[in-house]
């Protein structure tokens, strides 16, 4: 089915390429994973470039999402429909290089969203009542190509950086409107891919295109779809043995030798000057360095020797989270699907989906394999499928613990299932639910009936927060203004106040007041232990058969969670 043309650069030329892309992406990650042999040959970049798109995808989604919240008619009267009010072209390119920047994995992903942060750095600047024309995607692909090439350390030509360049000299050359210009940038990107092997040993050997490369043309190949209504012609691309991806990978290896150990990922809040000095760090430690992003959040991506040396430069650059760390040793990435020792699976595991690092501990404690989330910024469906096959259990119970990630695990249940995995979706709305769940897991009884008694626990529990407003808005028990102290009970505002503790207790009274036999708390990092104290103490002077256990959950979002079973 052929796509409306986008005539402009505009909010909703942006949306638009975002999902066409992660489309195109998903049709092609296995066959780009296939050819994946430079700079490690682990298989993964099709992958990696998917995940990163996708939280590209939903940030912009959620532009859209809060954009049509915020213009919604409070006098039940019907919205306008003539599309004037949507988010403007910053909003909506800030929120895709954001997206891009969080959820980038592996070298390729993070080089593809500073390409996307280079985009965005031109196209918000545009002041033409938020339409970009051919001239400025032209600007926009040259910054692009020059950003990603300064975020890496060495760059190396043949790789997805010859691509990017070769697309926006390409585009440089095109006259006319948006449509021209991207169909010139997908045909220079693909004549540069056709090259890459006779600029890599790697590639000649194992008779394969960069895969990084292969993916960027296929993001350039939505972006001509975004503009004409339909996609390139596919041609496939040269690569020689894609059937037998791991003899290629033998291949580059032999001849590359060994490498780093880890691949370590992290994002980064630190300054420009603290950044600068960990790219010196870093540099001197490993290889396939790549520091992406600005305005105080960056994407560190590097392979090393020594992990932990990596973790502690970036602790003493800023503050660093979501840290991953792959090894590359025997039974992982470097080795053939032959040569590994195969690993029994589990008969069953619980996923769940944490806020902060305090309750990822105590779940990972429990024996729960933990993604962690961090405020505003939910994992994508990719990353839950990736989850849940770090479990590596034939059974697998799915814990959200937030009502806005239901569908997200829906869908993520669903992939896992069609890998042979069984999976069980427990709709746990907050943190809290998810303790009481786990609190009654037995690996050792039937799967049906351990899904059935964790439900029922966390369905038994009633949850809340006690968070501060962002901004002034309307809400189930009134107009709250920036700063106020918000009581959530079950999803909903019940108590609008201007002290924590009074808040908290008011909402743990309203409770209580339909009964409960344990009280959980779980403090932010934000929240002074005093709330806590003056819970606790509440509690054991006006609800006497009432227990209460206290969990500090670190940097969570809200001020407060509580639970009541």
């Amino acid at each position: 089915m052929a796509q409306v043309p986008q005539r402009f650069f505009d909010a909703l030329a942006v949306r638009t390429w975002c999902g066409l892309s992660l489309a195109a992406l998903g049709r092609a990650r296995e066959e780009i994973d296939a050819i994946n042999v430079y700079p490690v040959a682990d298989g993964d970049t099709g992958t990696n470039l998917y995940l990163t798109v996708e939280s590209a995808v939903a940030a912009v989604e959620a532009v859209f999402a809060a954009h049509e919240v915020d213009e919604a008619p409070r006098d039940g009267s019907e919205a306008p429909r003539d599309g004037a009010g949507g988010p403007s072209l910053a909003d909506a390119v800030g929120a895709m290089a954001h997206g891009a920047l969080i959820g980038a994995r592996g070298n390729s992903g993070t080089i593809l969203a500073q390409l996307l942060r280079g985009m965005a750095q031109v196209l918000a600047a545009r002041s033409d009542n938020d339409h970009t024309a051919g001239h400025g995607l032209q600007r926009a692909l040259r910054h692009a190509a020059a950003s990603a090439r300064q975020a890496v350390a060495h760059p190396v030509e043949g790789t997805v950086l010859t691509v990017a360049s070769a697309a926006a000299e390409a585009a440089e050359g095109a006259g006319g409107d948006c449509a021209e210009v991207a169909r010139a940038a997908y045909e220079g990107a693909r004549a540069a891919l056709a090259t890459t092997p006779g600029q890599l040993a790697a590639l000649e050997r194992a008779g394969v295109v960069d895969a990084g490369g292969h993916g960027l043309v296929t993001v350039l190949a939505a972006l001509v779809e975004t503009f004409t209504g339909r996609a390139p012609v596919p041609v496939a691309a040269p690569h020689a043995r894609v059937e037998s991806a791991v003899e290629g990978q033998c291949a580059a290896e032999e001849g590359d030798g060994d490498g780093p150990a880890f691949e370590v990922i992290y994002l980064l809040e630190a300054e420009d000057a603290a950044v600068a000095r960990l790219r010196q760090r870093l540099d001197a430690r490993g290889d396939s360095l790549v520091v992406v992003g600005g305005d105080g959040l960056w994407n560190v991506h590097v392979h090393v020797d020594d992990a932990g040396a990596a973790v502690e430069a970036g602790v003493e650059a800023g503050r660093p989270y979501r840290i991953r760390i792959t090894h590359f040793g025997r039974g992982d990435a470097h080795t053939t699907k032959a040569e590994r020792p195969p690993r029994e699976r589990a008969q069953r595991a619980v996923v769940a989906v944490v806020p902060g690092e305090g309750l990822a501990a105590l779940y990972t404690e429990a024996g729960a394999t933990t993604l962690l989330a961090r405020p505003g910024e939910p994992p994508a469906s990719g990353e839950l499928v990736q989850a849940v096959r770090r479990a590596h259990a034939r059974e697998v119970v799915l814990l959200p613990n937030d009502a806005e990630l239901r569908h997200t695990a829906a869908a993520a249940a669903e992939q896992a299932r069609t890998e042979g995995i069984r999976v069980a979706l427990i709709p746990t709305r907050s943190a809290v639910q998810g303790i009481a769940a786990l609190a009654v897991h037995e690996s050792e009884r039937r799967f049906d009936e351990d899904v059935v008694a964790m439900t029922s626990a966390a369905g038994a529990t009633r949850h809340a927060e006690v968070t501060v407003a962002e901004r002034q808005s309307w809400t189930t028990a009134g107009i709250c203004q920036a700063g106020d102290v918000l009581g959530l009970i079950d999803g909903d505002v019940a108590v609008i106040g201007a002290d924590v503790s009074q808040v908290a207790a008011t909402v743990l009274d309203r409770m209580l007041s339909a009964g409960g036999e344990l009280v959980t708390l779980v403090l932010g990092d934000e929240a002074p232990q005093s709330v806590a104290d003056h819970l606790e103490a509440r509690v054991r002077e006006a609800y006497l058969a009432v227990d209460t256990v206290v969990y500090r959950g670190g940097r969570q979002g809200a001020l407060l969670l509580v639970g009541v079973e």
